[in-house]
């Protein structure tokens, strides 16, 4: 019997490859581009192991060549979502029953297999499913995701290492047990590294899932399924089921047996779960535990003592990576007067050389956005900016959906700071700015605190301490993850732990050891060794 008792171990980000022309990592992904593109995949259902073909087929489609279709993928309908509860409820003893550091080993070879020989399959099935550049999917599906499942065994580890206190004659301990039941994992289109968290998280601690992959990206999650089965996940712990979202939801958040929900997507949706749980609360075995990622409105606020250069930087990037198709991305900005003139100059200069295209192509900054339905909904921002006397495009505002949903980046400016854009998620790239009079700081503080339901991401660019200090006390509930001469994305796991309050989500911190505690439910014991 294994009887070790295991230290902590340091965790270590994964190195960045920089796929350099001539590298080793940029031909082998160049290869892996090709060979998907040149094949077609046959994408099914997956419950307790066994592979099942409804023949109901949605389409994987390349959002920046509409054309282009690399597979299609069977649909779970309301036979295979039984199947799949059932399929988790019956592998859930033995996955209990399995030791910590062997269910630990799992993860740890799936992050090696990442790292090495499954590295350019999960970045190019990245890059061609989300329209994502090298650049972003590096440190999307390789990166982040390999630290996603390497630090989940060192937060793990840290549980479980946690004990009460004994005294004379008592020996007190504590057991973290999983949840009882299942877990429904619900993952969204734009990162692959939280598709394989969402799942995985839970069962690591011991919890066996049912996962509803995106459908726009249902070909790089199922890359993410295959990975896990090669690194030896048994069958049943993760049934893999796409298809339609209500219909899935509806029947699963039905179950007696639902212990739990881990989301990211919108807060319309995870609202209308969270509705359904509570409708259903009296036929639950377990109250669920519901963890959720969901929107933002995030910002920026350039001061008149900011690196100015370095604020610009944080602007393009923090709007317009990915094409602002992250719940990070930053969407409003406020900018002192003083400096407005020269950081216009020097975002518009920096807005031209974004290159928006083939995410192939070494030098593309900007994709295309995920499908027709976004492409209208952020095309229809853009049009009531073209429409409105509140505010005036300075940069980009173009919109293609002839070979792919292109949108260039875009520059608004506003006299309004309640301007829709200002207000409302957009999820594009789309960055309204307003410009304070430098006096006013303190009340475009206050202004900035009371302008969003949203409290995920902010930053802020200045080099004078007390307005730094002033602005991290005020706007306390308007990010998660706050940051300062930094724009507010691209957290990295075990440094910047994610999520944000408010209507932004729960705040369970992926990447930490405050999301891996609610995926356990502890169990006291008290021994008395005098009787």
């Amino acid at each position: 019997m294994y009887n070790g008792i295991l230290t902590k171990n340091q965790f270590i980000n994964e190195k960045v490859l920089s796929y350099e022309q001539g590298s080793k990592e940029r031909a082998e992904l160049e290869i892996e581009l090709a060979k998907i593109k040149n094949s077609f995949a046959d994408i099914p259902i997956i419950i307790g192991g066994k592979e099942i073909r409804t023949g109901n087929k949605g389409k994987c489609i390349l959002p920046h060549n509409k054309n282009k279709i690399i597979g299609e993928y069977h649909k779970a309908g309301k036979k295979e979502i039984i199947m799949a509860v059932e399929a988790c409820l019956k592998a859930k003893e033995k996955w209990i029953s399995m030791l910590w550091k062997s269910r630990a080993a799992i993860y740890l070879r799936a992050a090696e297999l990442a790292a090495g020989p499954w590295r350019a399959k999960l970045n190019a099935s990245t890059m061609l499913t989300q329209s994502k550049t090298y650049k972003q999917a590096e440190i999307d599906s390789a990166c982040e995701l390999i630290d996603f499942f390497r630090s989940n065994v060192e937060c793990l580890k840290d549980i479980y290492m946690e004990q009460p206190m004994s005294s004379e004659g008592i020996w007190n301990r504590t057991e973290y047990r999983p949840l009882e039941g299942f877990i429904f994992a619900v993952s969204p289109f734009n990162f692959t590294s939280i598709a394989a968290n969402l799942p995985s998280a839970p069962a690591i601690a011991g919890n066996t899932v049912v996962w509803k992959p995106a459908s726009n990206t249902v070909y790089s999650s199922y890359v993410v399924y295959q990975l896990l089965k090669e690194a030896g996940l048994p069958d049943g712990v993760i049934n893999f089921i796409p298809g339609n979202a209500d219909e899935i939801s509806n029947l699963i958040l039905s179950r007696a047996e639902l212990s739990g929900i881990h989301f990211t997507g919108s807060t319309k949706v995870f609202q209308d779960m969270w509705k359904t749980v509570g409708n259903n609360i009296n036929s639950y075995k377990t109250f669920p535990r519901l963890v959720g990622e969901t929107g933002g409105k995030n910002y920026i606020i350039v001061h008149e003592s900011a690196n100015l250069n370095s604020a610009v930087r944080g602007l393009i990037e923090g709007a317009f990576e990915y094409q602002g198709q992250k719940c990070s991305a930053a969407s409003r900005a406020y900018i002192a007067k003083s400096v407005w003139q020269e950081v216009k100059e020097l975002l518009l200069e920096k807005a031209a050389r974004i290159k928006v295209g083939d995410i192939e192509e070494a030098d593309t900054f900007m994709g295309a956005v995920i499908d027709q339905k976004s492409y209208n909904s952020i095309k229809e921002y853009i049009d009531y900016i073209k429409n409105s006397e509140d505010a005036k495009i300075i940069f980009g505002g173009y919109c293609d959906d002839g070979t792919g949903d292109f949108v260039e980046p875009t520059i608004a400016v506003t006299t309004n700071p309640k301007f829709k854009t200002m207000e409302e998620e957009i999820f594009g790239p789309v960055l309204t700015v307003y410009i304070y009079e430098d006096e006013n700081f303190m009340q475009m503080l206050s202004l900035i605190n009371d302008t969003s339901v949203y409290g995920l991401t902010g930053s802020i660019f200045a080099k004078d301490r007390y307005i730094i200090e002033q602005a991290e006390r005020i706007l306390v509930n308007t990010a998660g993850n706050f940051y300062i001469n930094d724009r507010p994305t691209g957290a990295v796991v075990g440094q910047q732990p994610f999520g944000g309050g408010r209507l932004s989500g729960t705040n369970d911190k992926a990447g930490s050891k405050l999301n891996l505690l609610r995926w356990v439910s502890p169990r006291v014991t008290k021994e008395n060794l005098k009787n």
